[in-house]
């Protein structure tokens, strides 16, 4: 398939524009107009509308197949979601109407939903209070380390350093070094969480708090987590949850009750709005008392007459996270998903994600080393070390799933684990779906053994065969047809 640089055509449009009339560049500095042509593709209306839906009809995605990407919680969510994120009296709302005294009673409902959420993320994650402002998981990490800096000066605390365990996401260690801190990794045990004595040595006056992930990156649930935090707190250190995996422990613990003084969530990923391509997300953020004063401005209010208002009067608050009030659409899909299921139907989410990554665990350790052989929470962790001896490794068997019409799971995540491969199937899919993934699984472990060169060029029924990845990464040109025009 052509690229759309490609498909143009000098002098083709796909509309008209009417002649222009009036002079509205000389009162503009030459300075701030264009110099030369945008050089944009040149197309007409129809090559425009087929070129996008030939491209979406080759995209992989949650409603057209299996997605198991380990981390990343890619799972289906209902469509009554999106009908409600599409109700005229939220979309058709000017941002701005909150902020204005004789407007304010138009968006009532809009501030409730905001307040109201708020307080049933408190109840499942066992925090005191929220922002909902940061616009996806790591907007809602540096949110959350921002507040934890501003906790440190507030007490005239002199912390240095931030703990994550080898096994963290990337973003918590970037997040860390952007707020200013210095990372210490701990390892992990061989049980697959972080190694308890190894922490111990590292523990000084100087730890601003630890950012960990529970169950962690292996999909394993520390049971050190009361003790950690316990190790932790005696320094004066925050514990920082990522809530990554919050999909695991729905209705089941609380990361408050575990001691966990602030939270990310990933809404997007757990509350029915699958994050990829770049969003959208919602990363809301929730503190313990202590860490209320610093909450970003603004926040929605109760007032005594029971309505809603946006108030300011924060002092201490890191000040502005993003503009307005976060990305209230996904916000509104997770107040219609938590409303929609309910505490039970919250604690049937992790149940069956819980079940699904431990049968496809079951099915799959015969043919695939297991990294951590014990029970997992909502994903699992395997090793295509056996099969990377034969000259099959964990990239060629993504490679020839996607050749199957299934989305590959994550690869080479976590660092930790050699020739990883992190399943994570959901709570959304059935048996049937997994079953015939399990089988394709087999499948690559039965042709690594037969035929392993197969795999080399692989894939072969898509629209881009086998790149050169280390070429791609290294010698990337974005603007590569900016240049020959």
């Amino acid at each position: 398939m052509d690229l759309i640089f490609e498909k143009s055509v000098t002098g083709v449009r796909g509309y008209m524009n009417p002649q222009l009339d009036v002079d509205i560049f000389s009162e503009f500095p030459q300075e701030y107009q264009r110099q030369k042509p945008s050089f944009l593709p040149e197309l007409s209306e129809l090559d425009v509308v087929r070129h996008f839906m030939q491209l979406s009809q080759r995209n992989f995605g949650v409603d057209t197949t299996f997605y198991p990407l380990g981390s990343c919680t890619m799972k289906y969510n209902p469509k009554f979601t999106e009908r409600i994120a599409q109700m005229p009296s939220f979309t058709e709302m000017h941002p701005l109407l909150p902020q204005l005294k004789k407007a304010d009673q138009l968006v009532q409902g809009s501030l409730e939903v905001l307040f109201e959420l708020e307080k049933w993320l408190c109840e499942i994650t066992g925090m005191d209070a929220y922002t909902m402002q940061p616009l996806a998981g790591a907007h809602g990490e540096m949110t959350g380390v921002m507040m934890m800096a501003a906790y440190h000066k507030a007490k005239g605390n002199k912390k240095k350093y931030i703990i994550v365990p080898d096994s963290s996401h990337g973003t918590n260690p970037a997040t860390a070094a952007i707020v200013g801190y210095e990372l210490i990794s701990i390892s992990s045990d061989k049980d697959g969480v972080m190694d308890l004595k190894e922490l111990k040595k590292h523990l000084n006056s100087q730890i601003a708090g630890m950012m960990l992930t529970c169950p962690d990156t292996h999909g394993v649930f520390n049971v050190h987590i009361d003790e950690i935090a316990h190790l932790v707190h005696s320094m004066d250190g925050l514990m920082y949850y990522d809530g990554a995996n919050l999909n695991a422990i729905l209705g089941r613990c609380r990361p408050g009750d575990l001691g966990f003084d602030i939270v990310h969530v990933n809404i997007h990923k757990t509350f029915s709005t699958p994050h990829g391509g770049g969003g959208p997300g919602a990363g809301p953020v929730g503190v313990k008392k202590d860490l209320i004063p610093f909450l970003p401005v603004s926040r929605v209010i109760k007032k005594e007459d029971g309505s809603y208002r946006l108030n300011y009067d924060y002092p201490d608050s890191i000040g502005y996270i993003s503009s307005f009030y976060g990305n209230f659409g996904i916000l509104l899909r997770a107040y219609a998903y938590i409303l929609l299921l309910g505490q039970e139907g919250l604690k049937q989410v992790s149940n069956h994600a819980v079940l699904n990554a431990n049968y496809m665990k079951k099915r799959l350790e015969k043919y695939f080393k297991v990294a951590f052989d014990r029970i997992c929470m909502h994903e699992c962790v395997f090793s295509a070390s056996q099969q990377a001896e034969r000259g099959v490794h964990a990239i060629d068997i993504a490679k020839y799933l996607i050749d199957q019409g299934v989305h590959p799971p994550t690869v080479y995540f976590p660092l930790t684990v050699k020739e990883s491969i992190m399943i994570e199937p959901t709570e959304t899919e059935s048996k049937s779906t997994m079953d015939r993934f399990i089988d394709l699984m087999i499948k690559a472990d039965e042709l690594s053994q037969t035929n392993p060169e197969m795999f080399h060029d692989l894939p072969k029924n898509m629209p881009i065969s086998r790149p050169d990845e280390v070429k791609a990464a290294m010698d990337i040109d974005t603007n590569y047809f900016m240049k020959q025009s």
